[in-house]
């Protein structure tokens, strides 16, 4: 299957001082990423706090932050704040690009049948045909196409896998344990809290960055209260970021957790990523929108939550 994803924007970051710009505004370390190569990265306010999740592409020549096109212009404008003297120059580059997903047992032949190669290692980059692929798990890929290629980008996809509708792709990034801040979630969640320092966001041992203490004293000081797990909703509605989550633990007058992206999922209900209270998780039962409300269902992600 394939689908293009067009709520995602691009941020392109050009020029000498690119990489140890955004080494010291970023919770990955960019400084030893090397080139033709993505990574997953968060984006903190002065308190810990993220603002936005990127998927990094690291070029020869520039660096491109993947982050949804909703939150493009004010992480554009809040990175260009702090550019000072450094030979940067951010530029949207949405307008550049076009973004398809990929993925199925099949998706490495439908990656090669569209640029002629397939990148063979995770994260890993490679350019061909004019287009920039990226290997995220066995059977996933993400392909960035210059705009005056997408029609026929499309065309070539449709011969070898089929069209989805871009939440096909949200669900994907669900089981795969991939948060996504978007407006709704902003300014709420230390990377911990989603798990960014799980799937290779974060750094520990790299220089400050903005709300750097707090992170590293969150990670080196104290036991986190709350992490992201991958729920099922057995309801009809769409579960929406934001939405509460309820535990008898926690009494009715308190949510032990919310809702950060939901999809529907194959067969019935909705997926989705939650941050909730570890205790809410360990007591159980989780209701979603009401005390005693729809009971969640645990479901696996990829890697493990340390307990």
């Amino acid at each position: 299957m394939f689908c293009e994803l067009g709520s995602t924007g691009i941020i392109a970051v050009r020029g000498a001082d690119a990489a140890s710009f955004l080494h010291a505004q970023l919770t990955s370390d960019i400084a030893n990423l090397p080139a033709l190569q993505t990574q997953y990265s968060g984006y903190c306010s002065p308190k810990g706090r993220l603002l936005a999740t990127f998927l990094v592409w690291r070029d020869e020549d520039e660096i491109l932050l993947q982050l949804p096109e909703a939150l493009r212009a004010p992480v554009t404008e809040r990175l260009a704040k702090y550019v000072l003297r450094a030979q940067v120059k951010l530029a949207p580059a949405g307008s550049e690009y076009r973004v398809f997903g990929i993925a199925g047992r099949d998706a490495q032949g439908a990656v090669e049948g569209l640029a002629g190669t397939a990148p063979l290692r995770t994260h890993e980059i490679v350019s061909s045909h004019g287009y920039r692929v990226t290997r995220l798990s066995a059977n996933r890929f993400v392909v960035l196409a210059l705009a005056p290629d997408a029609d026929g980008a499309r065309a070539a996809l449709a011969t070898q896998a089929e069209v989805q509708p871009e939440n096909a792709w949200a669900r994907l990034e669900i089981e795969a344990g991939i948060p996504t801040i978007t407006p709704s979630s902003q300014d709420q969640y230390v990377p911990q809290m989603v798990n960014l320092d799980l799937i290779g966001a974060v750094s520990y041992s790299k220089g400050c960055y903005p709300g750097q203490e707090i992170v590293a004293r969150t990670h080196y000081l104290g036991r986190l209260k709350q992490r992201m797990y991958r729920i099922h909703v057995p309801s009809a509605a769409e579960p929406l970021p934001g939405d509460p989550l309820y535990s008898a633990a926690f009494g009715a007058d308190q949510a032990s957790g919310a809702v950060l992206a939901a999809a529907p999922a194959e067969g019935s209900g909705y997926d989705a990523l939650a941050v909730i209270q570890t205790s809410a998780v360990a007591s159980g039962p989780v209701t979603w929108k009401t005390p005693g409300g729809t009971a969640v269902e645990s479901k696996p992600l990829p890697y493990s939550i340390p307990g």
